[in-house]
């Protein structure tokens, strides 16, 4: 009988009824528990909170630049490495040209090429002015820039791009605002005081980082050069097969505009090192707010410290008393670690809670701003804040560990 008191007192209290001692004794200083989690609910949700507008904001631009595709080469002319800035022209640079836009859908992979110029131009209709942007580009704007039409058809392709018809297409906007409810189709309008006939208008766009795609003008490559007086395109966006890989599809054209030009005057930028290099910064800013909000969470690792202290020196008689009956130290220990661990538990819960309700109501009040709870900031906010508990909790717990019990009794 000894020996079983012996191997129980050994083994001591199951897990639960440790957890249930400490969850009263939490319980029994409700105000100052509540006060203490506070600060720890405040640190979770200001993480929460800060992550979720992080992880809106890149989930939004993500959005923004895929929704042109993300099997596209963008070919400008210039070499930033030696130039400095894409498309510096010092002379000794050789200009893209629409021949190259055309000669580029030869690379094997290639399913289509776009010749990109942009300017701004007043557009003209029945005594009607606006000024608007206007985008030179190529008959293959539909597939490379997954463009729909609602009405009528895209710019038609002509033999020869340098002599390209007098057509129009229209966003959906200047459509509205030149034309009301009726079909601007074979309308003629005057662009830069140059006529055009309307033969299409684009589906809504929306914007595009603070770009309004609905209130544009789209010309042929070859007309829009004659009106911004250019000899030369913007750059040339390059359309290839989903099943190849980027960069056999950046090798061949580099081949081949290495051979035309004779020398490495071009940039060649995949779609999808922007959208790696957009991922890393969002990336680090996401993480820089959290850390900011991970510093609300120290302060409040600072409260639990301070009540465990405070508790470890009013529960001097409690502790003798439990080490009197035979408490080992390693449960006292194990009750005041975790002690702090549920306060600061409950009050990461809370501030799980707050952060996403916060986040939820951000969204309701302001829809512009993207907003999107990335949970796995959330749940590691959540472990975080119960690993400060613990390490708050710690010190105070040795010291009331290391009570003599007959000077902790005689203490009352």
């Amino acid at each position: 009988m000894v020996r079983a008191q012996e191997d129980r007192g050994r083994s001591g209290p199951r897990p639960r009824d440790l957890a249930a001692f400490a969850l009263r004794a939490v319980l029994a200083q409700r105000r100052r528990s509540l006060l203490t989690a506070l600060g720890i609910a405040v640190g979770v949700a200001a993480v929460v909170l800060l992550t979720s507008i992080g992880e809106g904001t890149y989930r939004f631009l993500l959005d923004e630049f895929t929704q042109f595709g993300t099997n596209l080469v963008i070919v400008r002319p210039g070499k930033t490495t030696t130039q400095g800035v894409p498309g510096a022209m010092f002379g000794t640079v050789r200009p893209l040209s629409l021949d190259d836009c055309d000669a580029l859908r030869r690379v094997p992979g290639v399913l289509a090429t776009n010749p990109v110029l942009q300017g701004n131009a007043e557009i003209e209709f029945a005594g009607q002015k606006r000024r608007t942007t206007v985008y030179g580009v190529g008959p293959d704007v539909p597939t490379v820039w997954r463009f729909g039409i609602a009405l009528g058809r895209f710019l038609p392709r002509d033999a020869d791009s340098r002599a390209a018809r007098a057509t129009a297409v229209l966003g959906a906007k200047l459509r509205h605002e030149l034309f009301g409810e009726r079909s601007p189709l074979g309308a003629r309008i005057r662009v830069g005081g140059q006529p055009y006939r309307v033969v299409g208008v684009i589906e809504p766009k929306g914007q595009l980082l603070g770009f309004d795609l609905d209130d544009t003008i789209y010309l042929p490559a070859a007309r829009a050069m004659e009106l911004f007086d250019r000899d030369e395109v913007m750059e040339i966006h390059v359309l290839y097969r989903p099943d190849a890989r980027s960069a056999d599809i950046e090798a061949g054209v580099r081949r081949l505009l290495l051979a035309r030009h004779g020398k490495d005057d071009f940039t060649i930028i995949s779609q999808q090192q922007m959208l790696d290099v957009l991922g890393s910064v969002l990336g680090v800013i996401t993480f820089a707010v959290g850390a900011l909000g991970g510093i609300s969470l120290f302060v409040g690792g600072v409260g639990i410290l301070t009540m465990m202290t405070i508790a470890a020196t009013e529960r001097v008689t409690e502790i003798g008393l439990l080490c009197a009956l035979g408490a080992p130290r390693r449960i006292v220990l194990a009750i005041f670690l975790l002690e702090g661990a549920t306060v600061a538990a409950l009050g990461g819960l809370g501030g799980l809670v707050l952060g996403v309700g916060g986040a939820q109501a951000l969204a309701l009040v302001v829809p512009s701003l993207p907003v999107h709870t990335p949970w796995s900031y959330a749940l590691v906010a959540e472990a975080v804040a119960v690993s400060i508990g613990i390490v708050a909790g710690a010190l105070p717990a040795m010291h009331a560990a290391r009570l003599d019990p007959v000077e902790s009794l005689r203490s009352e």
